[in-house]
């Protein structure tokens, strides 16, 4: 610690040692103005952050009005509907944001000058109030006569008992002063960090949901350019439709109107009629009359329910009125009332007859078809109901996730709270999280805990296997195995969220409940051993290791090498490769370019092909190992870690030990020095399991550890001949171009045995590394061909792997 007052100079009392005083105390008083000053300014934040909140919840309650609103519309509403979730997850981020921000700049800073400051404040007063006493002692002693023996004793103890107290108060003001100067440094870089902290959370938050907003915003971009080809082409055939029918003769409107006794929707007839009323005054009101269903009804608006005329039109009938003033009448006649109607032409006048007559005399035909044309008006229409199934369809959409990681026991309720139906989740702890609870998972970093939405994120396969090869029951058993035994009650989902963000750091970064003990029983109780690396490689590589090249096979395939760079990029696929790629793409035409451009130099590669295995030697890769002794693990308790209880449980696959390996203090990137300086992820690629990779890779592996022989997880995949977890390193930023202790990359090594497979997969992440080299594009992920073979391999590995292990398959049937 540095002293910004030095003791020694406080026991002197000396000029400067006032001077260092004096300088300090204007200091203390600047810096409280500055901290009070800050927490006014952090407080007027937070109310406008508030503020903002609401009016943006606002705002995202009038978008949701809107989508109401449009429920005719399936792809406004759902669109507008997504949109507003998006940003009530938002708000809910910016709240989190507000809270963490008063907890850090306000209450922290608030505590520092309320209790270190004020604490300062007090030793001065007693500093400068003994430091009076002292200055009046020392004159009262100086002033005091020599020939007064009892007033010089006097004053001498009273000046002895002065220093002795001023030292005493001079000495714990000055350590107040260097712990105050000390700990402000600490107090205000602190509640700093923990501000960015805040902001880092909140930004990664809105990223990820963004992220995957991002794919179904452009989609619906793209429908919008097709919507906006389509209104054109709709405004083009409009007014052309538009221009047709104005060249035509509507001079009158009798053409208008047909009858048509066959309508589908039973309307016969229909069109405007004058009719007079029945009142006294005989006034004549134009309406909109229909012959439907057996009956003359009219309305007046189209809201309306019709007014029906006459009940049924076979007692009924019709004849012209020509004894009336009125022009084009003809009136319909039935046995309760008469209705007097106006055409508005003689042609319509007679029109309108003709359809009456015409349907009396079908009603009295078809008797019958009075329920079925009903049934034809009233039957709703399809359409709905598929439009109805579609929105169903879309907005359970996404829920695959969710549904399968809930079906895991003890995820259907947040793991640390209880509340039901968790929507998120966190990746490397295999567990389900309410909102709340994954806010704190997330204010923890990601070396603790790394937080998705099993509903808005994209998942993939090998990551949501991971989550159903754990679950809440499982990490609980793990994380809270000492819960009763400590006597910490668990929160519920109605407690405070201070509550719940303690238990939560208590739980997983302090772990106070988990069971302290060197290893799982059930490891204990497994008394198998570990392999050492060279049985392993010998027990995986059987049929390949016939095929590996030899230095003749390395020498040929230097031969066929291209200088140039360009020549490089057409030659990087040889027609065996190509051939593995297209069996899983047969439908997949982006890469028919690629296999065109390979056509011209498919001879040549052939010939060096060939060349290549015939002068393959079955021992180039690894020399013989007879004269190294093999080291083996045994699981005694003297022997046993954490660290080796990860290494022991990756091979053999089981999760839960892991789990429980890692809540025990182990390094996930601890080294075996007994089995050439192997680590858990190596063991894992030698057990075989991609959602084991998977794990140790969430939870911090370094996918670039080698051990001893140089080789790191990507070569011993490519040795042993594991395609998928060859796929998920190269996802991972493995290098490919390291090199082993005989010189050797992945790429050698598996053009050595032949794997097509994963021959293409490397060379793929070349060639996609070196155009982004080329382009200029550090840090993107590359072309989209690459990143869709990419994701396909990954489908292939956790899906169907049976259909990438089918080079061991054919060469253990020639063998």
């Amino acid at each position: 610690m540095k002293v910004t007052v030095d003791f020694e100079e406080c026991l002197k009392d000396s000029p400067r040692f006032r001077a260092a005083l004096e300088e300090v105390e204007g200091d203390v008083t600047e810096l409280e103005l500055k901290l009070d000053k800050l927490v006014k300014l952090c407080i007027a934040m937070i109310d406008t952050g508030k503020a903002f909140c609401i009016a943006n919840k606002q705002f995202m309650n009038g978008i949701r009005d809107l989508a109401q609103y449009s429920c005719k519309d399936a792809l406004v509403e759902t669109s507008l509907t997504k949109f507003s979730d998006t940003l009530q997850e938002m708000i809910n981020y910016h709240n989190i944001l507000f809270d963490q921000t008063q907890r850090s700049i306000k209450a922290q800073l608030q505590t520092f000058v309320k209790e270190d400051i004020r604490k300062f404040k007090d030793a001065k007063k007693q500093f400068e109030k003994v430091s009076e006493e002292k200055e009046n002692a020392l004159v009262k002693n100086a002033q005091v006569q020599r020939n007064k023996q009892h007033e010089v004793e006097e004053a001498t103890n009273i000046l002895t008992a002065t220093r002795k107290c001023f030292r005493h108060i001079a000495l714990d003001y000055v350590l107040q002063i260097n712990v105050l100067q000390s700990k402000r440094r600490a107090e205000i870089l602190k509640s700093m960090l923990s501000f960015m902290y805040a902001h880092l959370a909140f930004f990664h938050q809105g990223y990820d949901l963004f992220s995957e907003l991002e794919p179904y915003m452009k989609d619906l971009g793209a429908q919008l350019d097709q919507l906006a080809v389509d209104a054109a082409k709709e405004k083009r055939d409009m007014e052309q439709k538009h221009s047709t029918i104005q060249q035509k003769d509507y001079s009158s409107d009798d053409t208008k109107l047909e009858y048509n006794v066959d309508a589908a929707n039973g309307i016969v007839m229909e069109g405007y009629l004058f009719k007079r009323a029945s009142n006294a005054f005989k006034t004549w009101n134009r309406r909109w009359f229909s012959i439907q269903n057996n009956q003359l009804v009219y309305q007046k608006k189209f809201k309306d329910n019709p007014t029906v005329v006459v009940e049924d039109l076979r007692l009924c009938t019709v004849k012209h009125c020509e004894d009336i003033e009125r022009r084009f009448c003809f009136e319909v006649v039935s046995p309760t009332k008469s209705c007097m109607l106006q055409a508005d032409s003689e042609k319509l006048r007679q029109a309108w007859i003709k359809a009456v007559q015409t349907s009396i005399a079908t009603a009295y035909r078809e008797k019958g078809d009075e329920s079925e044309k009903q049934e034809k008006k009233s039957s709703p229409s399809t359409g709905s109901l598929e439009s109805g199934s579609e929105t169903k369809e879309k907005l359970l959409k996404g829920e695959s996730a969710l549904q399968r990681v809930q079906c895991i026991p003890g995820n259907a309720a947040c793991c640390d709270c209880g509340l039901a139906d968790p929507r998120w989740a966190s990746i490397n702890l295999g567990i389900t999280l309410c909102i709340e609870c994954s806010g704190i998972h997330r204010s923890l970093g990601v070396h603790f805990s790394k937080v998705r939405s099993l509903t808005l994120d994209s998942w993939e396969p090998e990551l949501l296997k991971l989550m159903c090869e754990l679950g809440n029951d499982v990490i609980n058993r793990i994380y809270e195995a000492k819960l009763e035994k400590v006597g910490v009650k668990k929160p519920q989902p109605g407690s405070q969220r201070q509550e719940k963000e303690a238990y939560i750091r208590a739980k997983y970064v302090e772990r106070k409940f988990v069971e302290r003990q060197p290893v799982s029983v059930s490891l204990l109780e497994s008394g198998t051993k570990v392999l050492p690396q060279s049985q392993e490689e010998k027990r995986h590589s059987g049929p390949e290791k016939s095929l590996l090249a030899g230095e003749q096979g390395a020498a040929s395939l230097k031969a066929v090498a291209v200088s140039s760079d360009e020549a490089r990029r057409e030659s990087l696929f040889c027609p065996d490769e190509l051939d593995s790629l297209f069996s899983y793409f047969d439908t997949s035409s982006k890469l028919r370019s690629i296999r065109s451009s390979d056509s011209g130099i498919q001879q040549s590669a052939d010939d060096s092909r060939e060349h290549l295995v015939s002068t393959i030697s079955a021992n180039s890769l690894y020399e013989p190992e007879g004269d190294k002794q093999e080291s083996s693990v045994f699981c005694d308790s003297k022997q046993s870690s954490p660290g080796l209880q990860l290494y022991r449980a990756a091979f053999e696959k089981n999760l839960p030990d892991m789990a429980e390996a890692l809540a025990h203090g182990a390094e996930v990137n601890w080294v075996n020095v007994e089995e050439n300086k192997a680590t858990p992820l190596i063991q894992a690629v030698r057990g075989g399991s991609l959602v084991t990779c998977e794990f140790l890779l969430q939870n911090g592996a370094n996918v670039n550890i080698r051990d001893m022989k140089g080789r790191g997880p990507l070569h011993h995949a490519t040795v042993l001949g594991h395609t998928g977890q060859v796929c998920l390193f190269l996802k991972r930023g493995a290098n490919q171009h390291a090199t082993d202790e005989d010189g050797k990359d992945p790429l050698s090594i598996a053009v050595e045995a032949a794997n097509a497979d994963i021959v293409t997969l490397l060379r793929l992440a070349r060639m996609n590394e070196e155009m982004r080299e080329s382009e200029g594009l550090y840090g993107q992920p590359g072309d989209e061909i690459y990143q869709d073979i990419f994701r396909d391999f990954s489908q292939m590995a956790s899906n169907n792997p049976e259909k990438l292990n089918r080079f061991q398959q054919s060469d253990s049937q020639k063998s």
